[in-house]
C-alpha cells in the first residue's frame, strides 16, 4: 500500500467497529426488586430517602428522564440500599401522589413549582408580632391548602408578645383549627402549645408554611428534638438578615407522623390556581354570591357580595376578608398587588 493512498478517492478504508455486537433495545428492566422508601431531602442531584429504620441516598435514575421528585415522594430504590456513608441507591420509580403542593413565583406566573409531595395537612405559622400577621398571607395560604386537598392548621406564635383575639376573629366564620403557642427561643417540647400541636400532627405528614422570623424553625426544634433547625433573626422590614431554613426537609416526629419544613417565604404566588376558583375557598362569603349578576367577577359595582357583607352575613370580620378576596383576583388582572 501506498503512502499516497489516502489521497485516492478510489480507496476505501473502513474502520473497524468498536462497539460490541449486542443489538441495543428501548425495553426497561421492570426493577421488581425495587424497594419503596420516602424522599425526606433533596439537595444538588441528590435525594436523602427513608427506608424502614435508615437513611439512604440515591440519585435519579437515567430512565425517569426530567420526572420532578421532590420532598414527600413515595420512591422505588434499587442498588446499594444498605445506608452505609459510600453506598448510592437509584431511584427507579416514582409512585402516584395523593396529593401536590404548588407555588408560583407570583400570581402573574403560571409556571408552578411543587413544594412537597403527598401532605394531609399545611400548618400555616404566623407571629402574632415581630413580624406583625398578615391575614391576606393567610388567605393565599388557605386556597393553596383547599386547592391541593390538605387540611388546614393555623399555628400563631409569639403569643407573649399580642393578643390573638383579633386575628381569630377574622377566621371564626371558617372554622380553620387553630393552636396558640408560647415559646423560648430553645423551643423545648413542654412550651405552651406544643403539646397540642403534636396532637393535630399524629400519623399525617404536616408541611409547614410561613415568613421568615415567624418562629417555624423553632417551633420545629420543640416538636422533633433532634431536628436542629438553624434559627435567627430577619428584619422584618426589608426581610434581610439570618433567612433559617433554606431547603425542605422531612423530619420524622417521635410520637407519630411527619413534618416537612418549608423555606420562610415572603409571598405564596398562586398562578397556578384558577382564578375563578378563588371564591369557592372563601366559605364565608360564597354563599353571597346567589344574587351576583351572571359571569361577576366579585370585583364590580354590581356584586351581590357587598350587600352580603354589609348585612352581617359573613361575621364581624366580613369587610376585611371581601377585601383580601378582591385583591387576590386584581392580583391576576394586574390591576393590583397582594403582600
Amino acid at each position: 500500500m501506498s503512502r499516497y493512498d489516502h489521497l485516492d478517492e478510489s480507496v476505501v478504508r473502513v474502520r473497524p467497529s468498536r462497539r460490541g455486537s449486542r443489538p441495543r433495545t428501548k425495553e426497561r428492566p421492570a426493577h421488581d426488586d425495587a424497594q419503596e422508601a420516602r424522599v425526606i431531602g433533596v439537595d444538588r442531584g441528590r435525594y436523602t430517602t427513608r427506608l424502614e429504620d435508615r437513611q439512604v441516598t440515591a440519585m435519579r435514575a437515567r430512565e425517569l428522564g426530567r420526572k420532578s421528585i421532590v420532598v414527600g415522594d413515595r420512591v422505588g430504590l434499587v442498588g446499594d440500599t444498605s445506608g452505609g456513608p459510600d453506598a448510592l441507591a437509584r431511584i427507579v420509580r416514582v409512585l402516584p401522589r395523593s396529593s401536590v403542593l404548588r407555588r408560583s413565583a407570583d400570581d402573574t406566573d403560571r409556571v408552578e413549582r411543587v413544594i412537597v409531595a403527598n401532605a394531609d395537612q399545611m400548618v400555616i405559622v404566623t407571629a402574632l408580632a415581630d413580624p406583625e400577621p398578615r391575614p391576606r398571607m393567610i388567605d393565599r395560604c388557605l386556597v393553596a391548602a383547599y386547592d391541593a386537598g390538605l387540611d388546614p392548621l393555623l399555628v400563631l406564635t409569639k403569643a407573649d408578645l399580642a393578643s390573638p383575639k383579633a386575628l381569630l376573629e377574622i377566621y371564626r366564620p371558617l372554622d380553620v383549627p387553630y393552636v396558640v403557642t408560647r415559646l423560648d427561643p430553645t423551643g423545648t417540647r413542654d412550651a405552651e402549645g406544643v403539646e397540642e400541636v403534636l396532637g393535630h400532627l399524629r400519623d399525617r405528614v404536616s408541611v409547614f408554611v410561613g415568613h421568615s422570623g415567624v418562629g417555624k424553625s423553632t417551633l420545629v426544634n420543640a416538636l422533633v428534638p433532634d431536628a436542629n433547625r438553624a434559627t435567627g433573626v430577619v428584619n422584618v422590614v426589608t426581610g434581610r438578615g439570618r433567612h433559617t431554613s433554606t431547603n425542605a426537609v422531612a423530619l420524622e416526629v417521635p410520637d407519630g407522623g411527619w413534618v416537612v419544613d418549608t423555606p420562610g417565604v415572603r409571598s405564596f404566588g398562586l398562578g397556578h390556581v384558577d382564578p375563578g376558583s378563588f371564591i369557592e375557598h372563601f366559605p364565608d362569603l360564597a354563599a353571597g354570591t346567589a344574587g351576583c349578576p351572571r359571569s361577576c367577577s366579585h370585583d364590580e359595582p354590581d356584586c351581590a357580595l357587598d350587600a352580603w357583607v354589609a348585612a352581617g352575613r359573613a361575621g364581624p370580620s366580613g369587610e376585611v376578608r371581601l377585601e383580601s378576596l378582591r385583591r387576590l383576583l386584581r392580583s391576576r388582572t394586574g390591576d393590583g398587588s397582594d403582600a
